[in-house]
């Protein structure tokens, strides 16, 4: 069996002396280092920092609550924002989608094989359609259908389902409604949207539509944390894929759902794994 790994997360003010401070307490404690990435953003004078470790040594405390414990006087001192949890623990995740199951398949697979970094605990719809997919991975589906008049309660609905269900993270696989100011501030840094088109490019609806008319050369998919501005939230992942003047709109679509895939997929995956530091209205993503 392979030996248990942590996952340190952390984000300050930049000062001398980060690093030291962290490999210094790891290696006090025995601490063997397998993976540490660091940024210092000279323009916002942040700096950012992931580190995975496991036990070096017979002394290693192997115990979560007496790591943050002897942890916690390191990140006062340095004025750190951080987290410590063991690297096999996967956060609860709600998908919300709509009629078009492409992106959802992705996640669900990824699932199925072992390959997905989150918990998918529930699945969430505006429409009934894909209820026999969701519940035959053994996943549970909520119809919770949306009109202007019922939105409200409709998101509530959806908040409580997050609450109940423990879940960190909220992805829009596909989810065809716009979310509320409201909804989005109080999932700050804790829902993420894949749009169909390469942002800031060709922002809402029927972007493919537009790029043909443009004549685009390259068409693409962007996953961004979503805020009260519609599709200005900071971009976690993109990828583009090639196209010349004999691409037809229903052609460039084809593609764009292949793109679209797996560019949320890599988004969550990024976020369960601890790689993704929001940066004011940008991210830091280690790979």
């Amino acid at each position: 069996m392979a030996a248990r790994r942590w996952i340190l997360t952390l984000t300050c003010d930049d000062r001398v002396g980060i690093v030291a401070a962290v490999s210094g307490f790891l290696a006090a404690r025995q601490g063997f280092i397998v993976d540490s990435q660091q940024y210092a953003d000279l323009d916002t004078g942040r700096f950012f920092m992931r580190v995975v470790f496991t036990a070096g040594g017979p002394d290693f405390p192997d115990d979560t609550s007496m790591l943050r414990d002897d942890f916690t006087a390191v990140a006062e001192r340095l004025g750190l924002s951080w987290a410590l949890v063991p690297a096999e623990v996967r956060p609860r995740a709600i998908v919300a989608v709509s009629k078009g199951s492409h992106c959802l398949n992705a996640l669900l697979h990824r699932r199925q094989i072992g390959a997905l970094s989150v918990e998918i605990a529930a699945v969430v719809s505006n429409h009934d359609r894909l209820r026999a997919l969701v519940e035959w991975h053994g996943i549970a589906f909520h119809h919770l259908p949306v009109d202007d008049a019922g939105r409200d309660e409709q998101e509530a609905a959806i908040g409580r389902l997050i609450a109940a269900s423990g879940a960190e993270l909220l992805v829009l696989a596909r989810y065809m409604q716009v979310l509320s100011p409201a909804f989005c501030a109080m999932l700050d840094g804790r829902c993420v949207n894949i749009h169909h088109s390469f942002l800031p490019g060709f922002k809402g609806a029927k972007p493919y539509h537009r790029a043909h008319e443009r004549g685009v050369k390259l068409i693409g998919a962007t996953a961004h944390f979503v805020t009260g501005e519609l599709d200005e939230g900071p971009i976690i992942e993109q990828a583009v894929e090639r196209v010349d003047h004999r691409a037809s709109v229903d052609e460039m679509i084809a593609i764009g759902r292949d793109i679209e895939a797996q560019v949320l997929a890599r988004a969550v995956n990024a976020i369960g794994e601890r790689r993704v530091f929001l940066n004011g209205g940008k991210t830091v993503v280690f790979r």
